[in-house]
């Protein structure tokens, strides 16, 4: 189990950074082409919830890792729930019922790692 748990870490922490820097560094257009929410949203909203997903993907895998601060793999797992949450529901408002279907998969596969890490297989 501790193997799928950082299988699932490294996978979600990849996805959470790409996703991230594309909100980052990507100008507002470009954004739109991919994210259709950009839109409704002021600039500071949208590079926020970058920088946001670029923390929760570096803290899914760095603190158990480097074996600094490990009980933080579990709380970045949370965070990311919330961040994921909050998109289903702008998904959920747009209409958007796969984009919201395709956070509540995230979401699930956070909450594994979030039981895990904060029990039987915490580092």
């Amino acid at each position: 189990m501790n193997v799928l748990l950082w299988v699932l870490q490294a996978l979600l922490a990849v996805a959470f950074v790409v996703v991230g820097a594309m909100k980052i560094l990507r100008s507002r257009e470009r954004l739109a082409s991919v994210f259709g929410w950009v839109a409704d949203f002021p600039d500071v909203v949208v590079k926020g919830t970058g920088v946001l997903d670029a923390l929760v993907g570096f803290g899914l895998v760095l603190p158990g890792a480097t074996d600094i601060a490990p009980g933080l793999v579990p709380w970045a797992a949370i965070g990311g729930i919330a961040l994921a949450g909050g998109g289903t529901v702008v998904h959920l408002r747009r209409s958007e019922t796969s984009q919201a279907g395709g956070n509540l998969l995230w979401i699930a596969l956070l909450l594994v790692i979030a039981w895990g890490r904060f029990g039987p297989y915490s580092f």
